[in-house]
């Protein structure tokens, strides 16, 4: 059998622009135990698949990781967005210029489920048409198109360290 915590109380420890962090206080085996929780309004991710078969991924430099990390088009949902497939759709065109005709929902991951509530939808994607990127202020990032194959393969032996990017290959290769 496994045991399902119940909320006990909740306090607000902090509150950003992308994420709020809370202190929960739960049952637990042991009488009480207490939950560090990130709150997070959810994410997006796209497999872009262009006609002649490569796989759209951007290359930027992620802070926290303190390296550039290749991964697939992807980015919040912002506040008041109620629809991941709009937010998809939006954020492949401002990161890559790309539209899509044809949308395949891929399914959901939690990236960290222990500590985070943390959504992301995946999407495939095809039937692209070209466009102009629209970037963020902030954003700073390096396009390129690249075989599904070898792209699977990165991810494989290691290469790629994006846990939404690798949940998308492995989702995306059975539809493909």
């Amino acid at each position: 059998m496994i045991f399902k915590e119940e909320l006990i109380e909740s306090q607000r420890i902090y509150e950003g622009k992308i994420l709020n962090l809370r202190r929960d206080k739960v049952t637990a085996l042991s009488g009480t135990a207490y939950r560090e929780i990130v709150e997070h309004n959810g994410a997006v991710a796209v497999v872009a698949i262009t006609d002649d078969n490569k796989i759209v991924m951007v290359r930027q430099y992620r802070y926290a990781c303190g390296r550039a990390v290749l991964e697939i088009p992807a980015g919040k949902i912002d506040k008041g967005e109620t629809d991941p497939l709009a937010a998809a759709a939006r954020e492949l065109k401002e990161e890559t210029g790309y539209t899509a005709d044809e949308v395949t929902l891929l399914g959901y991951c939690n990236p960290s489920c222990a500590y985070s509530e943390e959504v992301i939808h995946l999407y495939l994607m095809r039937g692209l048409k070209k466009g102009e990127q629209n970037l963020d202020d902030d954003e700073a990032l390096e396009l390129l198109e690249m075989p599904f194959d070898e792209v699977y393969e990165m991810g494989v032996r290691g290469d790629i360290v994006d846990s939404k990017t690798l949940a998308a290959l492995l989702m995306a290769k059975g539809r493909l």
